[in-house]
Order: structure tokens, then C-alpha cells, then sequence
């Protein structure tokens, strides 16, 4: 499915100081199918073109931690596109999340990943054959629906996201894949992951996965105190830079 680009940049750019590289941050929409589909773009400054990463947001919706990493990486050399899943929605509370995610349909999230890469592609900031994605908690599970929806994924990190382990879905996975877990989640078991690394492998697919002992779920997100465990983090995000910069050349 090829999406038709429609976007509206907001009337002004806002330049973002964030570590030794400046930052362009907009608001844009896009078209999935019938729907336009609000995303927040950050783009290095300097001249491109530069790959692109689509950046998916926790099951909380599209709020300020999720844009920060996406900014974060923009420094980093990369194009990055925020996107919004539950279309304006923030959660203010777990319940509140948890009642937004059930509520997502995942066909319709799947089509605004794809989207979102068609998107990219017609950016002339961005190199449109270096695309990759990245997500955390339900957008780690979102990343992989990335790789196993968009063939020509460069790259798809998963950061304690849902897993797959059928061959047939295996088999659509054409990127490397980087997976970061922790062993005290209780949602995605240790054993589920290695059991998803395992099928990959089988499968001759690139895969590099980290369990990170005494770290659980959303151990990256340091806005969320109990879960979050600093050193996990921090060699997590320097895997995912390493990662990065390996299949996507920056």
C-alpha cells in the first residue's frame, strides 16, 4: 500500500538547542488511507538528505517523553517522525492508557506505520532508502509490525515490545533487528524473547537482542521512577546509537 503524502507545515519552524546540534521541529499530517494522521518531525539542521527513523510512542499516546527521544535523535543525525497513533489523545493515567490501547485497531495502526514511511519518503531531507523504527512498550510491539509491514526497513529496534515467533510472519522480516528486554517484566518473559531470537535465527534473519537483569518494563523512561533503571538505559540507547549508525550509515 503507497500512501498519498499530504502534509501541512506548521507557519513557522522552531529551532531546538538540544547538545551540539540544532534541531527543526514542526508539526505535519499525512494521509492513511482516509485519515490524516498529526506527527511531530525533527531534522537535524545541515544539508541532507538523511535517513529516517518513524518513532512510536508508549501506550500513554504521543506525549513529551517520546518527542524528547525523537529530538534526541534528530541530533544524532536523523530525521525523525514522531507519530501519533491515537489520533490527538494523551493518557493521563495507566488506566486511562490501557482503555486507549485496547481501544486502537491494529489494522489501522499498522496502515499509519506504513504510511508514515511513504511519508518520509517524499521528504527531501531524507534519504528514502534508509528508513528504520523504533518504539517502546506498546510502540516496541509496533516497531516490529513496522519491519514485518514495510519491506524496505533498514532497521527496527524493539524496546520491550510485543513479540512474534510463527515462521510466516518471521519470514516478512527483511531489516536487522536490535531487541532490548528486561528480565523482570512480566509481560514479556525472558523465555518469550529468546524464544523470538531463537525463531529469528532459524530463519537466517539478523537479530541482536540484551535482557537487562533487575530492569522490568519501561526500564528506559525515567519519568516513570519505579520502572526506570539508569545503567540498563543508558547501555540500551548506546546499543540503539551503535545499531543505528551501523545499518543506517550515521
Amino acid at each position: 500500500m503507497r500512501a498519498v503524502a499530504l502534509f501541512f507545515l506548521l507557519p513557522l519552524w522552531i529551532a531546538l538547542a538540544s547538545g551540539p546540534a540544532k534541531v527543526l521541529s514542526s508539526t505535519v499530517h499525512y494521509a492513511s488511507g482516509k485519515d490524516t494522521v498529526r506527527a511531530e518531525i525533527f531534522i537535524p539542521e545541515g544539508k541532507g538528505p538523511f535517513p529516517g527513523i518513524i518513532v512510536i510512542h508508549e501506550y500513554l499516546g504521543l506525549e513529551d517523553w517520546t518527542k524528547d527521544q525523537a529530538k534526541e535523535l534528530a541530533t544524532r543525525g536523523y530525521v525523525a517522525l514522531a507519530i501519533d497513533l491515537y489520533r490527538g489523545k494523551v493518557a493521563s493515567n495507566p488506566e486511562m492508557a490501557h482503555e486507549l490501547m485496547r481501544g486502537l485497531p491494529e489494522d489501522r495502526a499498522v496502515r499509519d506505520l506504513i504510511s508514515a514511511a511513504e511519508y518520509l519518503k517524499t521528504r527531501p531531507e531524507v534519504n528514502p532508502k534508509k528508513l528504520a523504527s523504533i518504539g517502546w512498550c506498546m510502540g516496541g510491539g509496533y516497531s516490529l509490525e513496522a519491519a514485518l509491514n514495510i519491506p524496505d526497513l533498514a532497521a527496527c529496534v524493539i524496546c520491550y515490545g510485543r513479540l512474534v515467533t510463527d515462521t510466516s510472519s518471521i519470514m516478512k522480516i527483511h531489516c536487522p533487528i536490535l531487541g532490548l528486554f528486561g528480565q523482570d517484566d512480566l509481560g514479556i518473559s525472558p523465555e518469550s524473547v529468546r524464544e523470538f531470537e531463537a525463531a529469528l535465527k532459524q530463519a537466517g534473519k539478523e537479530i541482536s537482542v540484551t535482557i537487562y537483569p533487575g530492569a522490568g518494563h519501561r526500564f528506559m523512561n525515567e519519568t516513570d521512577k519505579g520502572s526506570y533503571r539508569k545503567s540498563a538505559a543508558k547501555d540500551a540507547w548506546s546499543k540503539i546509537h551503535t545499531f543505528f549508525k551501523r545499518t543506517l550509515g550515521q
